[in-house]
């Protein structure tokens, strides 16, 4: 309907146009600068593009922090002139400018939404992953299994697992496979990473819940290389290598490569008893024997970069492969010693983005498939004790098979917003993802009657309208409309649709003082993995019920300094939430599998807060405390007579206090000019907190309820970066304490562990 209405605007040609912002010929980065009505970012060296038609006027409006402002009228000339535009320093009062020359970082941060961003090149002298940076995050918890390659479950202000989505570059990661989950991509993949906590912007173009994670890549024109090699305890080792050229004529390709290898083989405390001879051993000390990981991963992407007809447009392939050993069950009751795991990811993908397709409409278009296939492999007829011992068991392990399926999954996302005026928009979204799964047990031809191919169509299409007085006030209205098909073999089709909306509002106070507030009835249709399960240690339920919830932030940030020496920023969010036919995880009727469930309803009231202060560019303190109270608001439960015990009990296994500090210090020029020596330490604190129903059994040891114990985890790293960071050397010590880390039912991770990093970074930017 918008290229209908306004295609009159496309009878006149657009050219494609280059600016450069230099003061006494060097780069001015990160300049704000306006054409007419339209604001642009210049990057890191001061360059930017912008169309326009040659031969008009245009109005140019230039600023960045410590420069005067420039304005001055200019008239386009042919396609592919290259202005440049000179700006003059200043040493007047720096607080006239103060709002200007924000970095992507902190322009997501002062978004209406609750969101918090990652500055990710910070951390790119680390072994981190996605995973470890986000949980430093206030309101965030990443919980994971075990070693690399582990399960992992994240948290986001009470919402976990399926409830919070995963988007790189804004495009849904539901069917990249198990190559590529956010606890084995490497940091140095990302630019940044945004945590969006309850309030989901539609442009994301999900059915989130709770909250959405979005990786952010570098799509600056550059010629680059960022290699680098890491290796640790328990025999770890992780290579990352990302290269990337652009050619004047606009040619780019992109290589992003990357590998993780571990043998897990860290000690864990259990009370086992010896599956031949009866033996019970109380809290001793045994080494995991079956727990190796290996993924590796490519991403390979070619096309053009600003041409008047896109300013991207990309075609690729995404490829991995994946390697896991299955040590436990859901309890670290049971030890396998021959179960695992194989996957691959196949993926053509297709990105494609213009700013100004016509006057003022922005497009993003995206597509990728998955022709991956997955392997559960348990051949052995033995079973296995925690001692390495065993002795036969016809059967398998768990359930003898040797089970190849595909879950081909493919994804096709639009991303429209339309400029109405300055300060008013429009944006339409609609992503559609399919799903099919089909598998074979290759050990039992016979079983193969009984297999029936699964299937899932979900569209969700989001409408919204935005009023934005920058560095006022702004406000965003907008609704979003869900439809889901399931089939399970023979099983009738389930279809089912949703609606919901919400708004979400910011108001600056003063250029440092931001409140903001947001609203949100959101719906959630269950996963294809929740519906039909993980075929690895996950049970089917296909009687889910779609889940909605009531989502409510109210939040405030204030940032101040003493002088140019002493900085402070301090920020708090407020959250209630209420859902319905709330979706969890809870173990299966053996206690051996997980499954999902609903529950009536579960009401959430918490908060979090952060603090960071700032010494020069010397010295950097942070810290964040997030507490999350999740009640139980279904009265009536199977097998009881009246009000259920476990009415208003607080939810179990789900953390409900923790957080962290962070401490940095940064030695520049360290032994030569342009060498710099950064140190960080980190404290992680959880809190105890419920396994089982607070509400059922005693506290004794030997009855059900069980807590998971309060953890306090220790990290040091060191980093030292030679040439203005072309080498560079890390070293890191995690869990310094040693201390026994527990996150999904008690499941123990590594102990105390230490990693070397090497890496080499170069860039020539356009």
């Amino acid at each position: 309907m918008l290229l209908c209405v306004l295609g009159g605007h496309a009878q006149q040609p657009s050219n494609f146009y280059k600016g450069l912002v230099r003061s006494n010929g060097q780069p001015v980065p990160d300049a704000s600068v306006k054409i007419d009505k339209k604001t642009i970012r210049a990057d890191e060296n001061g360059a930017f593009t912008f169309s326009g038609v040659s031969g008009s006027s245009v109005d140019v409006s230039v600023s960045a922090l410590g420069f005067q402002h420039l304005r001055q009228a200019l008239t386009l000339g042919k396609a592919g002139v290259v202005y440049t535009f000179s700006m003059q320093g200043r040493e007047t009062a720096i607080d006239e400018v103060s709002v200007l020359g924000f970095t992507p970082v902190k322009e997501v941060n002062r978004q209406a939404y609750n969101v918090t961003a990652i500055d990710a090149t910070k951390l790119y002298n680390t072994t981190m992953n996605i995973a470890n940076a986000l949980d430093r995050v206030a309101g965030v918890r990443v919980r994971e299994s075990g070693g690399v390659g582990s399960n992992f479950n994240l948290s986001l202000n009470g919402f976990s697992g399926n409830h919070v989505r995963y988007f790189i570059d804004g495009i849904p990661m539901d069917n990249m496979g198990s190559s590529f989950q956010i606890n084995n991509i490497p940091i140095n993949l990302a630019e940044r990473v945004e945590v969006y906590k309850g309030v989901v912007p539609i442009w994301l173009g999900s059915d989130a819940l709770g909250g959405a994670i979005n990786i952010v890549t570098s799509m600056k024109p550059r010629n680059f290389v960022d290699a680098s090699y890491s290796y640790g305890s328990f025999n770890t080792h992780r290579t990352v290598v990302n290269l990337g050229t652009t050619s004047k004529s606009g040619f780019t390709f992109l290589l992003n490569a990357y590998q993780n290898f571990s043998d897990n083989d860290y000690k864990v405390t259990l009370s086992v008893a010896d599956i031949n001879t009866g033996a019970y051993s109380e809290n001793i000390k045994l080494r995991r024997f079956h727990d190796q990981y290996h993924n590796e991963a490519v991403v390979a992407q070619v096309g053009v970069v600003n041409k008047p007809y896109a300013d991207r447009l990309l075609v690729g392939f995404t490829a991995g492969k994946n390697y896991k050993e299955i040590q436990a069950d859901a309890r670290m009751k049971v030890a396998y010693g021959g179960i695992h795991r194989r996957g691959t990811t196949l993926m053509p993908t297709l990105k494609y983005q213009k700013m100004n397709l016509i006057d003022g409409l922005d497009v993003t278009v995206n597509a990728n498939y998955n022709f991956g296939t997955e392997k559960n492999i348990d051949t052995l007829d033995r079973r296995f004790g925690w001692f390495g011992e065993s002795k036969p068991n016809p059967g398998g392990e768990r359930s003898k098979q040797l089970y190849v399926y595909k879950n081909n999954e493919g994804i096709a996302t639009l991303a429209a917003n339309y400029k109405v005026t300055e300060k008013q928009s429009i944006a339409l979204s609609s992503t559609a993802t399919t799903f099919k799964r089909e598998g074979e047990n290759e050990l039992n031809p016979q079983a193969n009657n009984y297999e029936v191919t699964k299937r899932t169509f979900k569209n969700m299409m989001g409408l919204g309208y935005s009023y934005d007085v920058k560095d006022v006030w702004s406000a965003t209205l907008f609704g979003k409309y869900i439809f889901q098909s399931n089939k399970d073999g023979d099983r009738p089709t389930m279809n089912m649709n949703r609606f919901g909306y919400g708004l979400a509002t910011t108001y600056f106070l003063d250029p440092e003082f931001q409140l903001k507030a947001s609203y949100e009835l959101t719906n959630r249709m269950a996963t294809a993995y929740e519906l039909f399960g993980d075929v690895e240690n996950q049970d089917a339920n296909p009687d889910l019920k779609p889940e909605r919830s009531h989502n409510i932030n109210l939040g405030a940030y204030y940032g101040w300094k003493i002088n140019e020496d002493h900085r402070f920023r301090i920020g708090g969010n407020l959250i209630y939430r209420y859902a319905f036919d709330f979706i969890f995880t809870r173990l299966n009727n053996n206690q051996s599998k997980l499954i999902a469930d609903n529950r009536e309803g579960v009401s959430t009231r918490g908060a979090d807060m952060e603090f960071n202060y700032s010494y020069k560019n010397f010295l950097t303190l942070g810290g964040s405390l997030t507490y999350q109270y999740l009640q139980n608001k279904q009265e009536i439960e199977p097998g009881y007579t009246g009000v259920s015990p476990l009415f208003n009990a607080q939810m179990p296994n789900i953390p409900y206090l923790f957080g962290n500090t962070d401490l940095g210090l940064v030695f520049r020029d360290f032994g030569k000019k342009g060498n710099v020596l950064n140190v960080n330490y980190n404290l992680l604190y959880v809190h105890r907190f419920w396994l089982y129903w607070p509400t059922m059994g005693g506290t004794s040891a030997d009855d059900k309820k069980r807590e998971v114990p309060g953890q306090l985890a220790h990290d040091l790293r060191i980093g030292y970066s030679l040439n203005n960071g072309r080498y560079n050397i890390g070293a890191e010590i995690r869990n310094i304490a040693d201390a026994q880390l527990y996150d999904n039912f008690g499941l123990q991770k590594p102990g105390r562990s230490f990693a070397v990093n090497l890496r080499y970074y170069f860039q020539q930017v356009k």
